[in-house]
């Protein structure tokens, strides 16, 4: 069976709930700026610092890409939302809101390993450190 199917199922749920059936116990997840974390506990940690950023976010689940190689998942794809401070993402459209997932499973077809790669700057707001400001023909 195809751990792609699993994968669609977190996607469908994630901006939602947190199916945790999908996952082992001490499941093992990364992002940017947090670090490695272990568990429910710890993403909930995630969670509570990411929250106050923003108001809602979406993934835009129809689009997602998704590569499998035995037991892993890469999905790529874009989020769209708004940061509490009112400011809009849109990813492809807006500097932030581009992603990839590594899922790893373990033989059960449970989600054992979770690493989130992305700019948490999903509204673009620190353009102290973008390095081409001068460009001429910008595309998201």
């Amino acid at each position: 069976m195809s751990h792609i199917s699993t994968v669609k199922e977190y996607f469908r749920r994630i901006d939602r709930e947190f199916p945790a059936e999908l996952f082992i116990e001490d499941f093992q997840f990364f992002f940017p700026k947090f670090g490695i974390g272990r568990g429910f506990d710890a993403l909930m940690e995630l969670a509570r610092g990411i929250e106050p950023t923003r108001l809602s976010s979406l993934h835009h689940v129809d689009d997602l890409l998704y590569i499998e190689q035995g037991n892993l998942v890469a999905a790529e794809g874009t989020t769209e939302g708004t940061s509490s401070d009112n400011v809009e993402w849109c990813g492809g459209q807006t500097p932030g809101g581009r992603f990839c997932s590594i899922f790893e499973f373990n033989d059960e077809g449970l989600i054992k390993r979770m690493h989130v790669y992305l700019d948490p700057d999903y509204t673009g707001a620190d353009t102290a450190r973008f390095l081409w400001p001068q460009r001429t023909k910008v595309e998201w």
